[in-house]
């Protein structure tokens, strides 16, 4: 089973994704880590990252293809999780073109569904008992932060949920419930 979180950020994606790969023995494929571990490899495709990288270039559209369809190609276990891609639509298109090629296919869409002013409200606050517990809170948990990156995945991420809409994947779930409530749910969707 593949599938694909959608939500903005802070809405829990990671946490339930890593749930998912407890419970279903499913590969989350989130493009930061990737991104990280191939420029660490010493693969030719590490090179490539490693080198665009370091001259402070974006990853290319092509370059995360390439380093999702090497974990496809690797062990599928239960599945794969794609935690952070697509975020455009032509993203969402080349990531349906690989799949197609590969005789894969997107069984799950499933957007973590937030209120903004709620969602604000939690990253604040988990910021502040972070804080409270003897810890540090992440740099970007501010409500200023937050709302630069909402705005960020409105403009460019937010057209997948029509995008998806359209072609009968996308699926809602809660996403203020409690993290069990809406790790139930999910399952709920995923049957």
């Amino acid at each position: 089973m593949n599938i694909i979180l959608l939500g903005p950020p802070g809405a829990g994606k990671g946490t339930q994704a890593q749930h998912l790969v407890d419970d279903r023995n499913m590969i989350q494929l989130s493009t930061g880590d990737m991104l990280r571990a191939a420029k660490d490899s010493g693969t030719e495709m590490g090179k490539v990252v490693a080198d665009v990288m370091a001259r402070g270039d974006l990853v290319t559209d092509e370059i995360v293809i390439g380093l999702i369809r090497e974990k496809l190609e690797g062990d599928k276990q239960g599945g794969f999780i794609f935690d952070g891609f697509p975020r455009t639509l032509a993203q969402a298109d080349a990531l349906g073109q690989l799949l197609d090629e590969m005789g894969e296919s997107l069984d799950h869409v499933i957007e973590l569904q937030v209120n903004d002013d709620v969602l604000v409200d939690r990253i604040v606050n988990r910021a502040k008992e972070a804080v409270a517990a003897g810890g540090t809170a992440r740099a970007d948990d501010n409500a200023e932060s937050l709302k630069v990156r909402l705005m960020a995945y409105y403009k460019q991420t937010s057209p997948l949920i029509g995008y998806y809409y359209a072609k009968g994947q996308l699926q809602g779930v809660d996403g203020l419930g409690q993290i069990a409530e809406v790790r139930a749910e999910i399952a709920g969707v995923l049957g």
